[in-house]
Parts: structure tokens; C-alpha cells; sequence
């Protein structure tokens, strides 16, 4: 991930040499000349909001218009740094703003009341779930019909305008409703600054009357925030230390294994730092996929359980202490809870704790500082890596095919390997690519992104259009479903708006395939599209835009190497067509496993 909005937010200072002392709620509160008797007309809260916005890293802002949010907007789109990206819905709005947020470290989302905001709540719910700073920006009722009775549009016709804001409460981190002037300053700092030191997203409603009008709190410039940094309890880390070195160093062949929440505790670079000095051998959860290295000389591959990259599991089970740092264990990353790990070989570090086998833990004591110290106290052990080296056996190919015969998926991603370098990134979307992407192996600088804890399908088209306008200097390559796409296809539309050159594998295999594996059913089977041909009428001769359906090895050779060559500089839709039964081995053995987890049935009562 970027990391230069981290860098930013803690080094940058007021031009005048002034620094903000944090509130108790994380916003940043200075001092300021009194206000002049005469406002200026530009000091209103639409510019105010703009130029923060700007200030900490946005420079793409996804919205889809409505009456309560147009004025907003019309400011958003006056601001110099700020570009307004318009997307054909708002869950697809939501979902480029997590993309987005995924490189640059922060994304925002701006759409209408009620029926903008319950629209797009499931995508902040996925944030939300990964950790995700994203400004979900709502235009909301005049200020004078609040308290009023009255009963306004885009509601469920009852006077009361809170629905929206307690739908949004369970699924941000902090909710201001801004309906006055007074204190819209305050409201909105706060919340932008509790979204970045929570990393979460978090829910601002602005009344549609209040964004034009000048106020003396808005006159002057925004002045960046100067958060202040979080910092362990220094006896906490030392104990800790203590006590893990102490596990690790009697241990014969431990191992190190990288977890999801490295990203939120800004600790990729402490976890390498600490993986040299150890010896350890490396694995990396499959949610983690993209946050390790895995260029690195004692890189194992995936750790999931059954489903693991092969050799992987033997090691990390096998071993008599595991180092997981950042892991979040939930029935897909434990595969239907059978991971055959036991509790007192584990050391698990989250972003502020660190608990050692059945105990003892530690609070207050952040990850990247744990994981600093330990590299320097640590003994060197590479042991289980030999071990490794020892059983590895290179992976297979898979069964060379006739160009001319049906294309089969193991065969179409030997091919995708082949394009990966440190100028693509690779989004993989909920079902058969999760595990198909997990086996590609990334150059070093390769972005790697895909939503494993809250899986909603249909992520991957906003997430692609966001991340793509994110990096513009990478090409994006997408995996996607014919089940997934069928719910988001639009913003295709978007993708095109912005000049995005991204190659999409549009995998038609007619239907939810990961839920056939999980319990099969005829409510499993969509009506098949002509994908390439739902695109071309999209594309609608405007944008630069390819398209390719392909049925055998050969198409797909020249077709990948169209895009990648004659057509580099288009959006790329490529659609394969692969039999229904054609699946990962892995996903046959995780949807069994998950199917079992399912089916428990009740505890005796």
C-alpha cells in the first residue's frame, strides 16, 4: 500500500509553525485569530470539506448524484485537487472507494439520503470489515425540516430522518450529522481524523442547504492534521519481548506466518525486518496475500490449512512454535475450523496486543514496535526452512492441451502468471479466483487485493475502477465470475469514463460456482450473457475498449497478447468460457469442509 498518506498525516505542519493539540476525540484543535467581520464568500463548508479532503490524500471522490447532495458536489468539483468520479450506482460507489482506499491509504464515497446511503452501506460494511478508511459522505435534509414532523422523499415516510444514520452506526467507526454551521467545522474534522487513526470508515451527514453558505469557522485554509502517533506501553513491549524470546529461542523449528491486519497496524516492512533476522520460514495467511513479500528467499507460500500451497501446511503444523502475526481466524481462513494448530505453540500479535500460547498476554503494546524489538533479540533459527528444503518438491504443470480443445482454468492462469510484474496488480474476486489468485506467485512490487473476511460478490468491478484510478501508473488485472459481474457489471461504464486501461477475465463457467461446491442447487445456475457483447454496447464507440471471448488455449494466447501488446493502452474485457465442473482443486476441498461447518447441527439443548 501507498505509504506516503501515513507519512503525511504524521510529518506535515502548519505553514505558520503552529501545532494542534489532538482533542480527547483524535481531532486536532488550534489556535486561531478571531475571525474577520466580513466573511468571505469561499469559506463555506463545501470547500472546507473539498480542500480537507485534498489535504489527506483524496484526490478522486466516487459519488452518484441526488437532490440532497447536488450543491455538495458542485463544490467537490470546483476544488483544483479533487476529481469527481460519477458511478452508475451507489454500492458500486462503495466498493471503489475500498479499492481506492486499498493503495492510496484513504478513500471517500459521496450519494443522497436514505436512499444513496442504505444503497451503498453494504460496501462500508466490507470496508468496514477490512479495515478501510473511507469518508462516506452523505447529502442529507434541509436543516429546517429536521424536528419539523415533516415527512420528506427518499424516506421510509415517517418524519423521523434517523433510520439512515442508525443503519450506519454498527458498520463506521464515528457518525456526525451535520444540520448547522456552528459547528459543522469541528463535526467534520473530527470525523475525517477518527477514520484515519481508526482505520474505518466512518458516515458524514451534511445538510443540503449548509454546503455554499460562508461561516468565519471555514475562513481559513484547513491546516493539516497532526495526529498524534500511538506509542506501546514501554514495560508492556519489554515483558513481551521478553517472554517470546524465551518461547521462541527453546523451540526447534518455529515458523513465521503474516496475517490481514499487518495492513491496519502499518507493520509490512517491521514483519520482513523481523523475518531476516529470525530465519523462519515465511507463510502468509491467504487474506494476507500481498502484504509479504513473496520474492523473499524463505517464502513457503499460503498457510490454509488443508488448502495450503503444498508443503506449506506440513511445515507450519508440523512446527513446535508459530509466530502469526495479524491473523484473523474465521471459518474460511480456518477452512471450516479444522486447522490443525494447537494453542500453546501459538504467539498471536494484533495491532496492540500480544498474547503467548494459553497466556500470559500483553496490552498496549503495538505490533510494528513488537516486532522491531524482537528481530534484535530473537535467535536465528532456520531449521523448519530446512526442513523445507528437504520435502520441496517444484510444482507440477498442468496436463499440456491441444490449442483447439476446450480451455481449462488451470491452464488460463499459467498463462496470467506470465503477465505479472511490478507495474500490474492482481484484484481477485469472491469465489473460484480466490484460490486460483492465491496460487499465482507475485513479483516483487505486484499489488495484490481481493475481499476474503466479508465476500461479497460483485466487490471486485468497483474495487478494480477504484484502485485502477488510484495507480494509474500500474495495469490492473481482474478475475472475475459471470455470477459475481452479473451484479455490478455497470460501472464497466465508469472504468471506460476514466481512460482506464485494465485487463478484466470475465470467467464464464455459468454460475455461482464456489456456492455449487459449498451445497449445489438449482438456484445456483444464471442466465448466461453475452458478456463481450454487453460491453461492447456499453462501450458505445466512446473509450478505448476491447473486447475478446475466448474457448481454447490458442484464443487465449493471442488475446492476452493483444492486450498486453496492440491494445496496452485499453480496457481490455476478455471473457473465457470454461466448463461448469472446471474448478480448483482447492475450492473442492475448502467448500466440502465449509459445507461440514454449516451443517453442525444444534448442541444439545
Amino acid at each position: 500500500m501507498d505509504s506516503a498518506i501515513g507519512s503525511q498525516l504524521q510529518t506535515c505542519k502548519p505553514s505558520n509553525g503552529m501545532l494542534g493539540n489532538p482533542a480527547q476525540n483524535g481531532a486536532t484543535i488550534l489556535d486561531s485569530n478571531a475571525p474577520p467581520s466580513v466573511v468571505a464568500a469561499d469559506a463555506t463548508l463545501g470547500r472546507h470539506l473539498a480542500r480537507r479532503l485534498v489535504e489527506i490524500g483524496v484526490k478522486d471522490v466516487f459519488s452518484v448524484p441526488g437532490d440532497f447532495n447536488l450543491t455538495l458536489l458542485d463544490h467537490l468539483i470546483a476544488e483544483p485537487g479533487l476529481k469527481n468520479i460519477g458511478c452508475c450506482n451507489e454500492l458500486n460507489a462503495g466498493y471503489a472507494a475500498d479499492g481506492y482506499a486499498r493503495s492510496r491509504g484513504v478513500g471517500a464515497c459521496v450519494v443522497t439520503f436514505t436512499v444513496g446511503g442504505l444503497s451503498i452501506i453494504n460496501a462500508i460494511a466490507g470496508a468496514y470489515s477490512e479495515n478501510l478508511p473511507v469518508i462516506c459522505i452523505v447529502g442529507g435534509p434541509n436543516t429546517n425540516d429536521y424536528g419539523t414532523n415533516r415527512i420528506l422523499h427518499h424516506t421510509i415516510g415517517l418524519p423521523d430522518f434517523s433510520q439512515e444514520l442508525r443503519c450506519f452506526q454498527t458498520v463506521t467507526c464515528y457518525q456526525a450529522v451535520v444540520n448547522n454551521l456552528e459547528d459543522a467545522h469541528e463535526q467534520i474534522d473530527r470525523a475525517i481524523s477518527t477514520s484515519l487513526k481508526e482505520s474505518k470508515p466512518v458516515y458524514i451527514s451534511i445538510s443540503c442547504n449548509l454546503p455554499a453558505i460562508p461561516h468565519p469557522t471555514f475562513t481559513r485554509e484547513p491546516i493539516p492534521f497532526s495526529l498524534s502517533p500511538r506509542s506501546s506501553n514501554k514495560m508492556g513491549l519489554e515483558a513481551a519481548v521478553e517472554a517470546a524470546t524465551t518461547f521462541l529461542n527453546k523451540s526447534v523449528k518455529p515458523v513465521i506466518i503474516g496475517g490481514p491486519k499487518l495492513r491496519v497496524a502499518k507493520a509490512c516492512e517491521a514483519f520482513v525486518e523481523l523475518a531476516d533476522a529470525c530465519g523462519y520460514p515465511i507463510g502468509v495467511m491467504p487474506s494476507a496475500k500481498g502484504l509479504v513479500p513473496e520474492h523473499h528467499s524463505r517464502f513457503i507460500g499460503t498457510y490454509w490449512g488443508a488448502v495450503s500451497t503444498s508443503f506449506c501446511a506440513e511445515i507450519v503444523e508440523s512446527a513446535d512454535a508459530y509466530l502469526f502475526v495479524g491473523p484473523i481466524f474465521n471459518d474460511y481462513s480456518s477452512v471450516g475450523y479444522s486447522l490443525l494448530l494447537k494453542k500453546e505453540k501459538a504467539i498471536v500479535v494484533q495491532p496492540d496486543r500480544v498474547v503467548i500460547a494459553n497466556g500470559p498476554a500483553f496490552g498496549c503494546v503495538l505490533m510494528k514496535d513488537f516486532l522491531q524489538a524482537l528481530a534484535k533479540k530473537v535467535n536465528r533459527n532456520p531449521t523448519a526452512f530446512e526442513n523445507y528444503q528437504r520435502i520441496f518438491i517444484p510444482d507440477g504443470v498442468p496436463t499440456k492441451s491441444d490449442p483447439k480443445e476446450p480451455l481449462r482454468i488451470n491452464i488460463m492462469f499459467q498463462h496470467v502468471q506470465k503477465m505479472l510484474s511490478s507495474s500490474t496488480a492482481v484484484i481477485a474476486e469472491t469465489g473460484d479466483s480466490w484460490f486460483n489468485c492465491q496460487k499465482l506467485k507475485l513479483p516483487e512490487g505486484c499489488g495484490y487485493e481481493f475481499q476474503m473476511q466479508y465476500g461479497s460478490i460483485g466487490w471486485s468491478v468497483g474495487a478494480t475502477l477504484g484502485y485502477a484510478q488510484s495507480v494509474p501508473d500500474k495495469r490492473v488485472i481482474s478475475c472475475i465470475g459471470d455470477g459475481s459481474f452479473q451484479v455490478t457489471a455497470q460501472d464497466v461504464s465508469t472504468m471506460l469514463r476514466c481512460e482506464q486501461k485494465s485487463i478484466i477475465f470475465l470467467i464464464n463457467n455459468g454460475g455461482y460456482t464456489i456456492e455449487v461446491e459449498i451445497h449445489d442447487g438449482p438456484y445456483n445456475v444464471i442466465k448466461n450473457w453475452d458478456y463481450t457483447g454487453l460491453v461492447e454496447a456499453i462501450h458505445n464507440g466512446e473509450g478505448n475498449c476491447w473486447t475478446k471471448k475466448v474457448r481454447n488455449e490458442g484464443e487465449l494466447i493471442e488475446a492476452i497478447g493483444t492486450a498486453t501488446g496492440e491494445k496496452k493502452d485499453c480496457l481490455c474485457f476478455i471473457e473465457v468460457i470454461v466448463h461448469k465442473d472446471d474448478t480448483s482443486k482447492e475450492l473442492l476441498e475448502w467448500g466440502s469442509r465449509v459445507c461440514a461447518a454449516n451443517s453442525r447441527p444444534p448442541n444439545p439443548q
